[in-house]
């Protein structure tokens, strides 16, 4: 049997012209905005046109702790899409866009796999329609001006050695995590130090996709605090005068992309945060749209649970006024026998033990869903040729006893028709009871809500502050910042704050070292432990497989 890879898939099947994919969604003509054949923006207007349309279904889809082995969340929500639309229901996704530093590292694309995918594909992982540029752009425009007005007198009496605010790339290049910069004399700048941020984690990505309009995307941008003066007032963007410019510059980023999957499902792309360095959801005005749209919308929030999923309740939703429908929880039977100890080279064979010291990964996330966040919730087992029946069965059971159904997602190889059983369930949790809350409440310090986070959604003993962390927090709730929601960046790879700590840990701290403010996004970002704004590239980065010949075809994605 011949394998394809997921690039060769997407090559090999024929996609509808987007008009046709807009007409399937409901979108008019008028409102369409050509970038190509496969691909379109669609104009802001279109909301304002559908405001009076009711709401379709939200249905979020998360997973546990990622691990070395995967566990497929995008290609279980496109296959799950699908699979609604083979049922007859209007489905919508809504998706994030891929990181060019992820594409070109360690993870290489996110578009889903198999016979569950977005495409087109390669243009989804590249470039796309240049939303990353437009963020990119606009950030280092403000660092320009932040550093041009110091050199042309400094008006503002902003201190250099106080400037919150960092340049920013779009790929994993840990040379420009701290540098020094305007160096060589006066006509060149004022030398101090800085550091870049990839681009998904800049504050402008999340203002992109937490904006209601365009006029709510200008007062994000005035009110971001780029640093502080000689008399520690904080200085903002639109101090600087900033803000009409940058949203120029993101005017048609705002726009939601228009794409389908390999079954003609239209999906929206819009939007990249991380969800381990930011809020990790794609956009608002995207998810709106389909709504309106639709009367399902299927979309994703990044990482595990503990991450994307708690900051797409307790920020997005909180900020959009969105309430979930239902929740799917993907998992591998690999990736928790991973959890639980068995060796990477021998996740094919049976091994209950294994699989039943990582299943408490799973529960914790199942449990957050339903207990911390009063959501109805259901497993989706992304289903591997090796999983055994009696691995299926343990997790199956194990489940059922926290009253949460399994449904096996075959959408890698199947498509849609994959995804049936796993659309039903999902259709019958829809209309299910909802006691949808928040984690915790804004009004409580900042300490507090890092203290709920870490002990409800993590299990945490307890949380250890900094001092230097402390120091920012008093200031920052001096300045009236205080009730702002807190963005937790943390490693992917653990419930904790050690990305060593496999499977649902118990016992252990969580370390707060820095605090920065996101005043325009509209949240506080507690840094902890060892996660970095500016990824870094593996030994073998992902960008050495990849290619393109001589007609344009490009080969190595994944």
């Amino acid at each position: 049997m011949s394998f394809k890879s997921d690039i060769e898939i997407a090559q090999s099947t024929s996609m509808q012209n987007i008009i046709e994919v807009s007409r399937t969604a409901g979108i008019p003509e008028s409102s369409v905005e050509l970038y190509g054949n496969y691909k379109a923006k669609i104009d802001l207007n279109l909301l304002d046109e559908l405001k009076d349309t009711p709401d379709g279904k939200l249905v979020l889809v998360t997973a546990i702790t990622p691990t070395s082995a995967g566990e497929g969340k995008t290609t279980t929500t496109v296959g799950l899409a699908d699979g609604m639309r083979r049922i007859g229901k209007k489905t919508m996704v809504a998706l994030r866009e891929p990181s060019l530093g992820p594409v070109f590292g360690v993870k290489g694309g996110a578009a889903g796999g198999g016979y569950a995918q977005v495409v087109p594909m390669e243009d989804i992982n590249l470039h796309f329609t240049g939303d990353m540029h437009a963020v990119g752009a606009a950030n280092n425009l403000l660092a320009a001006m932040i550093d041009n007005h110091i050199y042309q007198g400094n008006k503002l009496g902003i201190n250099p050695t106080q400037i919150t605010w960092h340049r920013c790339v779009d790929m994993n290049d840990r040379q420009l995590r701290y540098i020094v910069n305007g160096l060589n004399g006066r006509t060149n700048g004022v030398p101090r130090e800085d550091s870049y941020d990839i681009t998904v984690a800049s504050e402008i990505m999340a203002i992109l996709c937490l904006a209601m309009d365009l006029e709510d995307l200008k007062e994000k941008l005035s009110r971001i605090v780029i640093g502080y003066s000689y008399d520690n007032d904080p200085v903002t963007a639109g101090d600087l005068n900033a803000a009409g410019a940058m949203a120029a510059l993101l005017k048609d980023a705002l726009k939601p992309n228009l794409v389908q999957t390999l079954e003609h499902t239209p999906a929206f792309i819009h939007g990249g945060p991380f969800a381990n360095i930011a809020h990790g959801c794609n956009s608002v005005v995207a998810t709106r749209m389909a709504l309106k749209l639709s009367d399902y919308v299927i979309t994703e929030a990044g990482f595990g649970a503990d991450l994307g999923a708690e900051k797409f309740f307790d920020i997005k939703c909180r900020f959009a006024g969105l309430v979930p429908d239902a929740v799917v929880v993907v998992a591998t039977v690999r990736a928790l026998k991973l959890h639980g100890g068995a060796d990477k080279k021998e996740l094919d064979v049976e091994n209950l033990q294994a699989l039943e010291k990582g299943l408490p990964n799973l529960l914790q996330h199942v449990e957050n869903i339903t207990d911390v966040f009063g959501l109805p919730a259901v497993v989706a087992i992304n289903r591997f040729p090796a999983d055994t029946e009696a691995e299926l069965k343990l997790v199956e059971d194990s489940c059922r006893k926290l009253g949460v159904n399994v449904a096996l997602s075959e959408v890698w190889g199947k498509g849609g028709e994959g995804g049936i059983e796993l659309a039903e369930e999902v259709i019958r949790l829809c209309e299910a009871e909802n006691n949808f809350t928040f984690c915790y409440d804004t009004e409580s310090s900042i300490a507090d809500k890092i203290k709920d986070i870490c002990r409800k959604v993590y299990r945490a003993e307890g949380v250890e502050i900094l001092s230097s962390a402390r120091r920012q927090i008093r200031r920052l709730e001096k300045l009236g910042f205080g009730n702002l929601p807190v963005c937790m960046a943390k490693t992917q790879y653990s419930f904790s704050d050690d990305a060593k700590l496999l499977g649902s840990p118990r016992n252990f701290k969580v370390t707060v070292r820095d605090i920065k403010l996101s005043a325009g996004a509209g949240f506080i970002v507690a840094l902890t432990g060892e996660i970095m704004t500016m990824p870094g590239l593996p030994k073998v980065p992902a960008a050495e497989s990849i290619d393109v010949d001589k007609t344009g075809r490009i080969s190595g994605l994944f």
